[in-house]
């Protein structure tokens, strides 16, 4: 919610509240119905809140598949270890 600012304790510090404008569109939210989502997140409407959740579901499957995708390519890829290959007769 960058751009928002909340009451830290300090009345000169005292900026615009979080619940006062959507966190998509910037819409005031004063005399409106509020949609909240993830529990402190204010929207003007269902769209707005539903605009973010798929933007919310978009970044956490790029995140999951960059992290699966490193996974993998550890497993697979060849460690930087010299291995010695072939029969060692000792008599």
């Amino acid at each position: 919610m960058s751009g928002y600012y909340y009451y830290s304790g300090c009345p000169d510090q005292y900026g615009a509240h979080y619940l006062d404008a959507c966190s998509v569109c910037g819409e005031s939210l004063h005399n409106s119905d509020i949609f909240m989502y993830r529990g402190n997140t204010p929207f003007c409407s269902t769209e707005c809140r539903q605009e973010q959740m798929e933007m919310d579901e978009a970044r956490e499957k790029k995140l999951k598949f960059g992290r699966s995708h490193r996974k993998s390519d550890s497993k697979t890829s060849t460690p930087n270890k010299t291995v010695r290959t072939g029969t060692i007769t000792v008599s």
